[in-house]
């Protein structure tokens, strides 16, 4: 009886779950949904609203990328040498809300302010404030357990937290498209401000959250950064060398000993070992990145439409935290094991296995767009002229032109022809004459046309103070920006005749019939009404340009005619699930494994120090998209991807060359006095934070 009292009375008493955990939890969800949110929709609007091409927004995109994981060592240097966690998070996220509100008080119309420079510095002010408290947040959620006693508490926290990210990229990447398309505000048939908007709110909540769980925080104070450490010895150990007349050392960096201390410089010399690795590793988050740019963009080519839903183009984002979720459990318990009896069980293999999925996803996707080439609009090349004549007249006419190759054609009432080859190095202007095939109802007429080079020209014809002429107007058969259909107004019909109206069951859009119009609506059938005459119908999907033609008066009749001047899309979106399916794949294995394998194989002073390398390889990554795409090496975007592909093998051949000469370290047998040491606590902190980042990233 005695005995068991002494048992209890020595029982150390269980600690609690800090509540503080709750605030950074919460937090952190909020910034994630508000990150995502803004980056789904990003390429959209640069190109919708912004007018960048496709080329342009995908390099703005993937600047801001790499600015996003270059400031991270900039966070890392402000919370570990001056301001501590808590002020690096606070100050910063502060910056991150103002970025936020910037861009989209820019989308807002009525405002009038200069959006392309509102854009540019919401989006540095948001890559500065996401980038520095990256690798800040998880590790000061760390900061509130008590260690090694609260070790399996720690776990859930690190748990919640993933599952938090992942969770508010989710959410966030499936309701921005719907704020974007779906709703109508500031006289727009979309809604961008309010789609950026909403983020931008959450992360205003994020910071307020954050800042009510302060008395219940454990802070604790700035303990030296040792990425500015390495560098001391990098450059001690340089200076020196320099100096010495012959070489005595084992090694170049012992130099730095004298200065920096025995263990720094073997802590160095171990983390450079594994840097070198990390050489090939940017190539896989250039592939990786890509989801937000150019898939997005391929997805504004394709069909959306599901039974009664129709998946936007930026949402087929949100499978990859989707397939994360399902993966990561799968990979453990399922496919490492089946790997693992085939022979394929070291870190660095599955690297290799990570990076050549990576290859294989973008293979995939060079094929969904050699489909999609197929459907492509021809488009003028700079030494060639596209002419369309639509005749928007109750009477065929019969031409007679000094065109090259074209000197006679037909054009028949309310159709079109359209010439999309004409050779042309210069702007020329040509004469044609026009012969009715009823004089009486149409006048015969004579007009000149302007051909310039590279461009696409359209003319119609139209009666005008009783004659009938040619209207000119510059004609884009591209496909439209961000797939969004559109219709364009040819009228001849007599002026303040009113509108014409498309109207569905949910929508009407408007047309002026005293111009030449062209708008933007959301696919779908509508109805042509001129005042309450309905004229016909016509149907509108994604990625199509269509042409409305309208002759007649109130009083004889109205006749329309539809022309397609722009195929719709044809290949539906889910074709992309398969290189969604295997890139995600490749995340799994490439990411988890990486930072798994650098932090087992590195110090535990040196932890910190690679998951700043870590982003570092990301930003480089964005970069070298970056540089291809101001390269423009390719016309066919099919072939940018298969390049990518084949760059993605070179390179983890290069990789596997350079793992032959590597041996495995095992830093896991550490004293019980290093377990209990505030630096050991500290590195087994950091493995966990990291790894929790690298679900984030």
């Amino acid at each position: 009886m005695v005995s068991t009292t002494l048992q209890i009375s020595d029982a150390k008493p269980k600690l609690k779950y800090p509540r503080a955990v709750g605030f950074i939890i919460s937090n952190e969800f909020c910034e994630r949904f508000n990150y995502y949110g803004m980056r789904t929709i990003l390429v959209l609007y640069l190109t919708n609203k912004l007018r960048y091409d496709d080329n342009t927004a995908t390099i703005l995109f993937h600047i801001f990328t790499s600015l996003v994981y270059l400031f991270p060592l900039i966070g890392a240097i402000l919370a570990d040498s001056w301001l501590g966690r808590f002020k690096t998070i606070l100050y910063l996220s502060i910056v991150y809300s103002v970025g936020g509100i910037v861009i989209a008080l820019g989308a807002i119309p009525s405002l009038n302010l200069p959006v392309n420079e509102a854009t540019v510095i919401g989006l540095v002010l948001i890559a500065i404030g996401t980038g520095g408290i990256k690798p800040c947040v998880s590790a000061f959620g760390g900061d509130q357990f008590k260690l090694p006693e609260q070790i399996k508490q720690l776990a859930t926290f690190f748990s919640l937290f993933y599952f938090a990210i992942n969770a508010g990229s989710l959410i966030s990447t499936s309701i921005t498209p719907i704020l974007r398309e779906d709703v109508h505000c500031f006289g727009q048939n979309d809604c961008f401000s309010l789609a950026f908007g909403v983020p931008a709110v959450l992360m205003v909540v994020s910071v307020l959250i954050f800042v009510c769980g302060k008395p219940l925080y454990t802070m604790k104070p700035p303990s030296g950064n040792m990425l500015l450490g390495v560098g001391k010895v990098i450059i001690e150990a340089i200076r020196n060398r320099s100096k010495a007349i012959s070489s005595t050392k084992s090694h170049w960096l012992d130099y730095a000993e004298e200065k920096c201390g025995v263990k720094m410089v073997a802590d160095t010399k171990a983390l450079l070992k594994v840097l070198v690795l990390y050489l090939p590793l940017p190539l896989f988050w250039a592939l990786f990145d890509q989801q937000g740019s150019r898939w997005t963009f391929q997805a504004t080519r394709m069909v959306g439409d599901i039974g009664g839903f129709t998946i936007k183009p930026d949402q087929m984002q949100v499978i990859n935290p989707l397939l994360i979720l399902a993966f990561i459990p799968l990979f453990n318990y399922a496919l490492y094991p089946l790997l693992e009896f085939v022979g394929i069980k070291r870190p660095l293999q599955k690297l290799t296995l990570g990076g050549l999925l990576a290859a294989t996803a973008f293979l995939i996707s060079g094929f969904v767009e050699m489909k999609l080439e197929d459907s492509y609009p021809v488009l003028p090349k700079l030494n060639e002229s596209q002419l369309r004549i639509y005749n928007v007249m109750p009477c065929d006419y019969n031409f007679v032109s000094d065109l090259p190759s074209y000197e006679n054609f037909t054009v028949k009432s309310m159709e079109k022809i359209e010439y999309k080859h004409i050779e042309n190095q210069d702007f020329k202007t040509y004469m044609l004459e026009a012969q009715s095939s009823n004089p009486t109802l149409c006048p015969s007429f004579q007009s000149m046309i302007k051909l310039p080079p590279g461009e696409a020209t359209s003319y119609y014809m139209k009666m005008a103070n009783g004659r009938a002429h040619l209207a000119e107007y510059v004609e884009n058969p591209d496909k439209p920006k961000g797939g969004v259909p559109k219709v364009r107004l040819l009228p001849n019909v007599p002026e303040d005749s009113g509108e014409l109206t498309l109207k569905s069951k949910d929508k009407i859009y408007r047309m002026n019939t005293n111009e030449t119009e062209v708008i933007s609506v959301e696919p779908g059938k509508y109805t042509l009404k001129f005042g309450t005459n309905e004229l016909g119908t016509v149907n509108v999907m994604l990625g199509g340009v269509y042409i409305v033609s309208v002759y007649g008066s109130q009083d004889s009749g109205y006749i329309p005619s539809e022309h397609i001047l722009t195929e719709p899309n044809n290949v539906h979106m889910l074709w992309q699930l398969p290189q969604y399916i295997v890139i995600t794949a490749g995340e799994v294995m490439f990411s988890v494994t990486g930072l798994e394998f650098s932090f087992t194989q590195a110090p535990s002073s040196m932890k910190s120090v690679l998951q700043a390398c870590w982003l570092l390889s990301v930003a480089i990554g964005n970069m070298l998209v970056v540089v291809i795409a101001e390269l423009k090496l390719f016309e066919s975007q099919s072939a940018e991807f298969c390049l990518f592909a084949v760059l993605m093998v070179v390179d983890m051949a290069v990789f596997v060359l350079l793992c032959t000469s590597y041996t495995y370290v095992d830093y896991s047998s550490v004293s019980e006095e290093e377990v209990d040491s505030p630096s050991k606590k500290t590195a087994h902190l950091e493995g966990h934070s990291n790894k929790a980042f690298n679900d984030d990233a």
